[in-house]
């Protein structure tokens, strides 16, 4: 099993124009929050899964965990909060590529506290931790406590997947960031990510840094331009994006984090042992495994994660 942690949240999707008076405007709500689509995606893929969050006792929040039943992903880890449900609204532009603006001060999935924490059994083989829960308090410090207690002992992934509308100082993200590196096992981060914490630098420079402390490997995703992986036995690899018409490319990143812990833990690499043994062909068929898998969300509206059986 892996456990997720995070926020959990609705994307209030504005629809298109089509000529409606100015003072009404249409929205499609999705179910999402990058640990959330995670959390589904892993799911998705046949691998169980848990949510370690706060959801509201509010409808939205009831919504949520419905769903979370519905996709089969473990209540186990779920916390009930008398807090509103995050709201993010969504604007998509030419490309597909989202604007989000979030609703979220006091709410439910940012409410985790030290007290929280929860008792993880053995057959938890690793954690994820990832996008605005790092740095927007009290869940941003109780993160921190669960990967520093817990690394060594089982896998710990990470996804900085910076939104500036929750944090809008980057100064934030770069220490919590740099504090969380020396406990990850597998990150991945995209070139926006990256621009947007260290403008102007080589992605290669960085990727080498991280995996200077316990990291095997570091994907970097790059959109329509593929993603490449990083390791300290085999360089760097890089392999293209699949084409497809996009929709749009909400839940992508998530998708691809999902289905690299997926392939990992499906080949019985999901360790640190196994990360070290991996072979170039290998990490070849992770990054085209994991590409694949964003291409299908990138055809859907909104984070629609792929099921096993269409990889």
């Amino acid at each position: 099993m892996y456990v997720i942690c995070g926020e959990a949240l609705f994307d209030f999707f504005a629809q298109a124009d089509t000529g409606a008076q100015a003072n009404k405007v249409e929205f499609k709500a999705i179910a999402g929050g990058s640990p959330f689509n995670v959390a589904v995606g892993l799911r998705r893929l046949g691998i169980e899964t848990a949510l370690f969050a706060g959801l509201s006792t509010d409808y939205l929040g009831q919504r949520l965990k419905q769903v979370l039943l519905d996709e089969g992903v473990s209540d186990r880890y779920l916390l009930e909060m008398e807090a509103p449900t995050t709201l993010a609204m969504v604007a998509l532009d030419a490309n597909g590529s989202p604007a989000y603006s979030f609703r979220g001060e006091g709410c439910a999935d940012r409410q985790l506290h030290s007290r929280h924490l929860p008792l993880l059994g053995a057959e938890v083989r690793g954690l994820h931790v990832g996008s605005f829960s790092l740095v927007v308090q009290p869940i941003a410090d109780t993160l921190l406590e669960l990967v520093k207690r817990e690394s060594g002992r089982r896998l710990i992934s990470l996804d900085p997947n910076v939104r500036l509308n929750p944090e809008p100082n980057i100064e934030v993200w770069r220490q919590r960031i740099s504090e969380l590196i020396p406990y990850a096992d597998v990150i991945k981060v995209s070139d926006e990510d990256l621009e947007l914490l260290y403008p102007g630098q080589d992605p290669q420079q960085i990727a080498r840094s991280w995996l200077g402390h316990r990291c095997q490997l570091v994907f970097l995703t790059r959109g329509s331009q593929g993603a490449s992986v990083f390791s300290r036995e085999h360089g760097q690899r890089t392999v293209l994006a699949s084409t497809v018409k996009v929709a749009d490319t909400v839940g992508a990143g998530d998708t691809f984090q999902a289905a690299v812990i997926a392939w990992l833990t499906e080949h019985e690499l999901d360790s640190i042992e196994g990360l070290q043994q991996l072979s170039a062909s290998q990490l070849d068929a992770l990054l085209d495994f994991a590409t694949r898998a964003a291409a299908l969300t990138c055809s859907k509206t909104g984070p629609d994660l792929p099921y096993r059986t269409q990889l």
